[in-house]
């Protein structure tokens, strides 16, 4: 594994045993991007440690360290630095022992807002860009700068103390909490696998904390059975499938089984939430042997109950899509075209799709441009553009 691939797969846990270790936000992640840096010169040469993880962590602590050192002017800073080289500090005890989880917990603080506290632990265990948690928020990156700012200057002088919540304090948090280790796995869905996976995880931690909660519960159905249609997502040379085209023999059966056996579960609590509808909504997906085969119907009424309990433009968009299947096109068009979205790529591929249907080739190629260059994925914009090629043959 290279240098790329352990920032991938250990930034966040590198961070959230620094920032449990320093209780410093911005020291723990300065240190574990000096501890990178050094990484990217000397493994090139030295190869790659035994234990990568391990590497970064110490070479980050003791950066750390270092830094205090210089730093102190004050008895109480030496003791801080005395304190950081003790060997083996002794583990905290409580309900949450995984550390980016209990990281997740610590920064989804009531104090804080809810956009801040998913966008902060996003920066911090996903290693997420500031320009990418924007698009994730679809805001200008301006704007989440100053939000990512706040929240640590608030963490900071409240005095927001970096400890495992008490029993108590975790439902409370658990809408931030599920709410990023979503944005994680969608991240990952768009790119990089290793996020889905460690979202994947996370929601299996999050169930067995919380199995009362039957939220927890339908986010990881809804992150299994999305994951379950990874391998037929994008065809042998890597271009992006959509999924009517999808060769459903390269869904994974085993995580459609898993999830559907979750939703099911949910069903019987009888609480609907956010993430219980989706899930249910890919299970009707999952349920359908062609892609003629699904039940749109089914899926319209889901989406109906899902507008009541969580309304946003997002959800009305994909309501729209379903519309188009089961009244047509152009009813569907003109709920689209009522949409605050954009800044969002795939309102207008949604909108160029219903364009296309209808027959307005000239307004369909504007859209398609339009979602062009709002997508960052290459498989994505070539797949866009082989739409937008039909149109002008």
């Amino acid at each position: 594994m290279d240098v790329e691939g352990v920032f991938r797969a250990e930034y966040g846990r590198a961070v959230a045993v620094l920032v449990r270790f320093l209780g410093d936000i911005d020291l723990a992640e300065e240190a574990v991007q000096d501890a990178f840096t050094t990484a990217v010169r000397s493994w090139p040469e030295t190869g790659v440690p035994p234990s990568p993880a391990g590497w970064i962590i110490t070479t980050a602590r003791n950066r750390a360290v270092d830094r205090l050192r210089r730093e102190a002017k004050r008895d109480e800073r030496h003791a801080q630095a005395a304190l950081l080289q003790a060997p083996d500090a002794p583990p905290e005890e409580g309900p949450v022992s995984d550390d980016r989880l209990r990281l997740i917990f610590t920064c989804c603080h009531p104090a804080l807002a809810l956009q801040a506290r998913v966008a902060l632990t996003l920066r911090l265990l996903g290693g997420l860009t500031t320009a990418q948690i924007a698009r994730a928020f679809l805001v200008p990156e301006p704007t989440m700068a100053q939000r990512l700012v706040r929240a640590k200057a608030k963490i900071r002088n409240a005095g927001i103390p970096y400890r495992v919540p008490r029993d108590a304090d975790l439902p409370e948090r658990l809408t931030a909490v599920l709410a990023v280790v979503y944005l994680i796995f969608n991240q990952g869905y768009d790119g990089e696998a290793g996020l889905c996976e460690e979202a994947v995880r996370l929601g299996r931690l999050l169930a067995e904390l919380m199995p009362d909660e039957p939220e927890a519960m339908g986010l990881l159905a809804l992150m299994l059975l999305v994951e379950s249609r990874r391998d037929a997502r994008h065809g042998e040379h890597g271009d992006f499938v959509p999924l009517p085209e999808q060769d459903r023999d390269r869904w994974d059966r085993a995580l459609i089984a898993e999830g559907q056996g979750l939703v099911r579960r949910c069903l019987r609590r009888n609480r609907p939430g956010p993430y219980q509808i989706q899930a249910a909504i890919q299970a009707v997906h999952s349920d359908a042997p062609t892609a003629d085969a699904t039940d749109w119907v089914q899926i319209l009424q889901l989406y109906d109950q899902l507008m009541a309990i969580a309304p946003s433009p997002v959800v009305a968009l994909n309501r729209a899509v379903a519309v188009a299947e089961v009244e047509g096109p152009r009813p569907a068009l003109g709920l689209v075209d009522a949409l605050d979205l954009d800044g969002y790529h795939v309102f207008h591929a949604v909108r160029a799709d219903l364009l296309r249907r209808l027959g307005q080739d000239t307004e369909a190629l504007r859209a398609y441009r339009a979602a062009i260059d709002l997508t960052e994925g290459p498989a994505e914009r070539a797949f866009l553009r082989r739409r937008m090629a039909t149109l002008t043959r």
